[in-house]
């Protein structure tokens, strides 16, 4: 089992910044590829960001690229994602996700699930 754990979302201005954190425990962080998945209201949840086991391959759905950048820090059991320019279409629900064996993209290749932080950016 592996548990993920996001803290960091909250309210904001758009045009502004936050930065997100998934804390792991429970198995070898750096046995999991990561990805951050977002849900807004009355819609389903989507891709959002992933990244490699190691760290070196990175992975954007285009409405975000240019602004949100994932990273992990495998010392620390922990993945983050830095995002900036925030937009009012980024309100959402984020949600942190850990694969064994895929770097995550859809949610069928996610084995473990955070419970979600919510990040609400005001026009």
């Amino acid at each position: 089992q592996v548990q993920l754990v996001e803290s960091g979302g909250g309210l904001v201005q758009a045009g502004g910044s936050l930065r997100l954190s998934c804390a792991a425990s429970g198995r070898t962080f750096s046995d999991y590829a990561m990805g951050w998945f977002r849900q807004a209201p009355g819609k389903e949840r989507e891709f959002v960001a992933a990244i490699s086991w190691g760290g070196q391959y990175t992975y954007y759905t285009d409405s975000v690229k240019g602004r949100f950048t994932i990273s992990r820090d495998n010392a620390k059991n922990t993945v983050y994602l830095q995002m900036n320019n925030l937009k009012p279409e980024d309100t959402a629900v984020y949600y942190c996700a850990a694969a064994r064996h895929i770097t995550p993209r859809r949610e069928r290749e996610v084995d473990y699930w955070g419970q979600g932080t919510q990040v609400t950016v005001s026009s």
